[in-house]
């Protein structure tokens, strides 16, 4: 696979981004894993790659290893693309802080549902510090640490949903908001219709 990747002609990815746009998708973000495993030569296919097809962003989960941050982050500043750093409950406002300080284009891929579970306060508050760092954001609703940190059907959590998405539609910032669907389907239920719950209750906030 890295000799592969070290000669794979970029034509192919450039066509299926020309598919999905003229039905109307854009590729924004690009998910990676294993980012900080691959080789130098790969390591510039998949920033190219990323580029063939649109992507702004390349997201992967952060790491505790600084040294390889700085390796990946000197990639990201060469190609001059932005590599969102997942978080999970554990990840705190200064593990990311101390990621950027590493590289320009290293930002983060904030979930704002882990980040209360997490008990890190509001994600409000690291927006309003560091959106200019922010590829895109994970959109679920979990109750916070202190109240057991569970995932839950949107709007039954202690995230601050509402007021994160204000915050970016009002500020004009150019941060994606997926929702990722986690919390356990209710009886009775399926995965389609609790999806579009989610997604009317986003709307609804932002109506």
């Amino acid at each position: 696979m890295r000799k592969w990747r070290a000669t794979a002609s970029l034509d192919r990815a450039k066509e299926y981004r020309r598919k999905w746009e003229a039905a109307g998708v854009k590729i924004e973000i690009v998910k990676v894993d294993g980012i900080f495993k691959t080789a130098d030569a790969e390591l510039d296919y998949v920033f190219g790659l990323a580029k063939a097809l649109g992507a702004r962003a390349i997201s992967t989960e952060i790491s505790k290893n600084d040294e390889e941050h700085k390796r990946v982050g000197a990639f990201a500043d060469k190609h001059k693309l932005m590599v969102g750093l997942h978080g999970h409950a554990t990840s705190t406002m200064a593990d990311w802080e101390k990621a950027f300080s590493f590289a320009k284009h290293l930002g983060a891929n904030l979930d704002i549902g882990h980040y209360v579970a997490g008990g890190q306060g509001s994600p409000v508050e690291f927006l309003k510090k560091h959106h200019a760092r922010v590829t895109h954001i994970h959109v679920k609703d979990r109750k916070s640490k202190a109240n057991g940190a569970k995932n839950m059907p949107f709007g039954e959590g202690d995230t601050p949903i509402k007021e994160t998405l204000h915050l970016i539609r009002d500020n004009k910032w150019p941060i994606q908001a997926t929702i990722e669907f986690e919390y356990p389907i209710p009886a009775g239920s399926d995965v389609m219709t609790e999806l579009a719950r989610a997604i009317k209750y986003c709307r609804d906030v932002l109506a």
